[in-house]
């Protein structure tokens, strides 16, 4: 199963839907697309939200995340152990305000944690890469950024 996640912002994102709706994909998708979304599919579940108990169980379940570049929507899946597929929103597609996600991203695939989908990717051979794909571990760098903001906090 896939899972596919697309935060809960405002703006709709069908640029990453279309690519997916688009592919050769056999196994089941489910989609939290979040408010806005009113995206038809003939190969999606599709919800516009999923409370977080039931997403926590789709990620344990889901042998691939695809997601937007929402902080929490890819550090989730990877403390998991999942492999996770990031797709920014952009700017210019009126998908976000600005094009923060594409710098998240791209700094997490660079370090090796995810695949990055881009404009022009096939997401066929993306989920192909994917089956081979060896994450990098990731952990949590918050009781280091806690110990340090306490010891500044302290002097």
């Amino acid at each position: 199963m896939i899972l596919v996640t697309l935060g809960t912002q405002d703006q709709k994102f069908y640029r990453l839907l279309d690519a997916l709706e688009n592919s050769n994909i056999k196994d089941k998708i489910i989609v939290q697309a979040g408010g806005s979304s009113d995206y038809q599919s003939k190969k999606m579940e599709i919800f516009r939200f999923i409370d977080y108990k039931e997403m926590e169980k789709y990620i344990d379940d889901a042998d691939l995340i695809i997601t937007h570049g929402g902080t929490g929507s890819i550090i989730m899946p990877l403390q998991k152990g999942k492999k996770v597929i990031a797709c920014a929103r952009l700017e210019k597609y009126g998908e976000h305000i600005n094009d923060h996600q594409k710098e998240l991203v791209s700094v997490f695939a660079e370090e090796g944690y995810i695949l990055e989908f881009n404009d022009g990717d096939d997401i066929d051979e993306l989920i192909k890469k994917s089956k081979s794909f060896k994450p990098k571990k990731y952990v949590s760098n918050t009781e280091n950024f806690i110990k340090n903001l306490k010891s500044i906090i302290d002097e």
